[in-house]
């Protein structure tokens, strides 16, 4: 304590205080020299060199070289100080063109074609996918920030199906711009594609398909998925359905394959896939068995198969019979299946028989219908069927008509598939009499037919049929002053000959194709100790074309051209000759309203037939796309040679309404003809089934 605070401190205190302002106890000045405890002065110039230190500055005097050995930092100008931004990290989006999807949404994808070949395809399966697209319209942020979402699932998903599966998807939200686009002053969804390389094909694996050595070349050819290939996910399980379809049409009924697995290797930028394939072993047809064969035998089922035992198995034509079993009308449902009889053995293929497995349908079939024109007046048409009386696929019916001017009753017996696929034997008897403003005809008939026809379920290219048709007929023509002539009897034979080119795509509601037709029928008839030999030939052909791909508007056009040759107006029955007019014929007039005509104005008929037809059948979208409607012109001519006439041809038009059911149209006509004769209406009017041809 006395260094700090000596004895003279306490004794003098103001003097030592005195001594720390740089002043004695006398008043004179004291040194740092005199006395190390003195302060600086705190009145020094803080400018000046020492500032009242009695230290040196550093790079003065001895201090100098205490601070030699330092090195100054330097500046090196070529390695500048680098930092890094988001534009390095994060490259700015490519240039690319937008596809508007919608007032919402919008598409950017590489500007480059060639780095996205399928972009057009890629956009139609997005557009019809789209969650975004789908609930258009939507001014919520939240709920499009959503669907935007589903949206970039979608995209990654299709970018993977084609094989780019290092591509990215950017997805911006927000408002547009009112700026860019007054109308989109709402929110907005933007997806920024970017495919990225497109991986290919590695290794492909197909289980033991080896094992089919006769064919295996073929059946590898069939799977066109070959290493190197672009990877595509829609040709790998498409091509499994090929070779599929491939074994079952080359012998193979018992083949197995499981659904294809994909391994990707990103490093190597390809996809392995794996297809478990099992041929099972090659066969040939044997026999065709059946489960009902009082109803329908195996005999009868192997007249109607497309194959032979011995043949190659196929899997067509094991399916062609079932359709073919359908199509009889008589089997409510069908199961084909293979049954080994015999093992292949080497190169010896195995033998299998198809086992029919066959329930009956409802057999018996009562049906009706009713109809008007206005030159035909009413008429009810009835029936009742039973389509397996006489067993296999022997029909019988009985039909009746009770109408103004036509009255009917007629039996019919038909054999289906009668010894061969699609041939059918009928034999049709009926008794009519007609009333008719031209003549007066009661008729009896028995006309036996062979023909190779279409059905609903097989439309067969091409057509034919022969018959036999034996006549007696007795028939009166009305005179000029509208009085009836005696009744004079005819007794006709005929060989009605016909055969039908057809490649339209639908029997009752055609959209695209033509059918040509032909008829020829030598006649010869015998009336009042005279006989004639005539023949009666007939050429029709129509032609159907859609505009679009919806097919909301087909053009169909039909043409008709008949004549009898060989014998006079005379010897011709009333019944025979040719007429014109009526809904399957000239609309917007009567029923066989068009030809020659007597001095009181009735039809007489005549020997030639021009008819000619178009309309424009448009689908309107209502009543749930049912309702059509079609304009029409129509136009014919009848003369009395056997030559054609266009002299005097008549011309109708009008409109018409269709309502598709599911069996066809439905049909409602109104017409007008357009040069009427002095007995020709103003209007007619037709309600029928199916299109008009």
């Amino acid at each position: 304590m006395e260094d700090l605070i000596p004895d003279s401190a306490v004794e003098n205190p103001e003097g030592w205080a005195a001594r720390g302002s740089g002043q004695g106890t006398d008043g004179a000045a004291v040194t740092v020299a005199e006395d190390a405890t003195a302060l600086p002065d705190t009145d020094a110039d803080p400018l000046d060199e020492n500032g009242g230190y009695t230290l040196d500055w550093p790079d003065t005097g001895d201090n100098a070289d205490v601070l030699a050995g330092v090195d100054p930092v330097e500046n090196d100008d070529e390695e500048e100080i680098a930092f890094e931004t988001f534009e390095d990290q994060i490259p700015p989006l490519p240039e690319g063109s937008e596809e508007k999807i919608t007032r919402e949404l919008v598409l950017v994808f590489p500007t480059d074609n060639s780095l996205f070949p399928e972009r057009d395809e890629f956009l139609d399966r997005f557009k019809a996918l789209s969650t975004v697209r789908e609930l258009d319209d939507n001014d919520n942020q939240a709920v499009l920030a959503a669907q935007a979402r589903e949206d970039d699932e979608l995209l990654q998903r299709l970018l993977r199906i084609y094989g780019y599966y290092d591509g990215q998807v950017i997805r911006t939200t927000g408002n547009v711009d009112p700026a860019t686009d007054a109308d989109l002053d709402r929110p907005a969804v933007r997806f920024d594609i970017i495919p990225g390389q497109r991986y290919r094909v590695g290794a492909v694996d197909l289980g033991s398909l080896d094992s089919a050595i006769a064919d295996y070349d073929d059946l590898r050819a069939s799977y066109e998925v070959f290493p190197g290939d672009y990877l595509d996910l829609d040709v790998i399980e498409n091509e499994q359905f090929d070779l599929d379809t491939a074994l079952g049409e080359s012998g193979y009924p018992f083949a197995a394959i499981e659904a294809p697995e994909l391994l990707v290797d990103h490093d190597r930028q390809e996809g392995d896939v794996t297809m478990e394939v099992a041929p099972g072993g090659k066969y040939a047809f044997g026999q065709i068995t059946s489960n009902l064969p009082r109803f329908m035998s195996g005999k009868h089922l192997s007249d109607i198969a497309q194959f032979e035992p011995g043949e190659t198995y196929q899997r067509s034509l094991e399916m062609d019979l079932r359709r073919a079993i359908l199509a009889t009308g008589i089997v409510g449902s069908v199961e084909l299946t293979p049954v080994e009889t015999a093992a292949p053995s080497g190169d010896q293929p195995g033998v299998v028989d198809i086992a029919v497995e066959m329930t009956e349908a409802p057999l018996r079939t009562v049906a009706g219908s009713i109809g008007y024109g206005t030159e035909e007046g009413f008429k009810l048409e009835g029936s009742w069927e039973h389509r397996n009386l006489f067993p296999p696929e022997g029909s019988f019916k009985v039909r009746g008509i009770l109408g103004t001017k036509e009255q009917l009753l007629g039996a019919t017996l038909r054999k289906n598939n009668f010894h061969g696929r699609d041939r059918a034997l009928s034999v049709d008897a009926y008794v009519s009499t007609i009333d008719y403003d031209a003549y007066d005809a009661q008729t009896a008939s028995l006309i036996g037919t062979f023909e190779k026809t279409s059905t609903l379920l097989l439309q067969k290219p091409f057509s034919w049929s022969v018959g036999l048709e034996l006549v007696a007929t007795r028939e009166r023509a009305r005179r000029s002053d509208r009085s009836f002539a005696p009744y004079r009897e005819y007794f006709i034979g005929a060989v009605p000959l016909y055969a039908q080119i057809d490649t339209s795509d639908d029997l009752l509601d055609p959209t695209e194709g033509f059918r040509a037709s032909a008829k020829v029928s030598p006649e010869i008839a015998q009336t009042i100790g005279t006989q004639f030999f005539y023949s009666r030939n007939q050429a029709d052909f129509s032609y159907y074309q859609s505009l679009g791909e919806s097919n909301k508007v087909v053009l169909a056009g039909r043409a008709r051209v008949a004549n009898i040759m060989g014998a006079p107006l005379s010897g011709i029955a009333p019944s025979r000759r040719l007429y014109a007019g009526g809904g399957g014929s000239v609309r917007g007039y009567g029923y066989r309203e068009i030809g020659p005509r007597n001095t009181a104005g009735d039809p007489t008929g005549g020997r030639s037939l021009v008819e000619m037809s178009l309309e424009a059948r448009i689908k309107t979208g209502l009543m749930d796309g049912a309702l059509g409607i079609v304009p029409f012109i129509d136009a014919g001519t009848v003369g009395e040679d056997d030559v054609p006439s266009f002299r005097n041809i008549q011309w109708g038009a009008g409109v018409g309404a269709r309502y598709l059911t599911g069996f066809g149209p439905l049909r409602l006509d109104v017409a007008f003809p357009l040069n009427p004769g002095p007995e020709d209406g103003w209007v007619a009017v037709y309600v029928a089934l199916g299109q008009a041809f």
